[in-house]
């Protein structure tokens, strides 16, 4: 499975995920003519892509939904999400569909989609995991104020793209009002680096997984506080970056 961080941020965040030929993304946070450009960079032609998959309804992650009108793509979100998108074309329109209380995996021919509850103070927000016929299997974690053991039964994998928005310190320490620092810092904010770290502590296996840490603050943290942050815990299952899995830090 190729992955392309097409945007990941305050500004926008968008991933690609290609197997067999098809491209799916998940969220379209930036303007559909940049999504265009940087997937031609990458080397995926837009029309290529058969389906958009939306985490929650916040403008970082919907803005470029416009590209899925022009080029006919599937958009998938839940029932709650969807009542804050507009703009996308009726037939285009798919909902991630609930049985029993939990939601029901999306059959895409080669690829198979789980969507999963997460923590945000949104409609209905979910992560998904992405699991090709060949047996790897990715998950994308943006926006949530924890992760729980529901989240990480289906997080299991071999790449993590999952946020580490924030260091709590710095957050704390920050000109934001009171009440914005109380909500990064909920269960319906954003991962501080230390969740995810915890949360990676309990996934990573040593067996060569890929971790891309993504969603950064601009202002409440940094790549060394981040991947140290990471790098740490994990050496106390004596894994070791580049030697038992690799990680990186996406910021564009």
């Amino acid at each position: 499975m190729k992955i392309d961080i097409i945007a990941s941020g305050s500004g926008g965040n968008c991933i690609a995920l290609t197997y067999a030929g098809r491209t799916i993304l998940i969220d379209a946070g930036v303007a559909k003519t940049k999504i265009a450009k940087r997937l031609l960079e990458v080397g995926i032609r837009p029309d290529q892509v058969t389906d958009i998959f939306i985490t929650h309804a916040h403008g970082d992650h919907i803005k470029g939904l416009p590209l899925a009108n022009k080029y006919m793509m599937n958009v998938w979100a839940t029932a709650g999400e969807w009542n804050g998108i507009s703009g996308v074309h009726d037939e285009l329109r798919k909902v991630a569909e609930t049985r029993f209380g939990k939601y029901e995996a999306i059959d895409l021919g080669d690829i198979w989609v789980y969507p999963f509850k997460t923590h945000h103070d949104a409609y209905e927000p979910v992560g998904y995991a992405i699991e090709a016929d060949d047996g790897s299997r990715a998950c994308v974690v943006f926006d949530t104020g924890k992760v729980d053991d529901d989240m990480l039964a289906l997080m299991e994998g071999q790449i993590y793209i999952i946020e580490s928005n924030h260091d709590a310190d710095l957050v704390l320490a920050s000109s934001y009002p009171d009440s914005v620092q109380a909500r990064i810092l909920s269960d319906l904010g954003h991962l501080s680096n230390q969740q995810t770290a915890e949360a990676l502590k309990r996934l990573i296996k040593g067996q060569g997984e890929r971790i891309y840490l993504t969603h950064l603050s601009s202002s409440n943290n940094n790549s060394f506080l981040a991947i140290m942050t990471v790098e740490a815990a994990l050496r106390k299952r004596g894994f070791i970056a580049g030697t038992h899995y690799e990680i990186e830090v996406v910021s564009k």
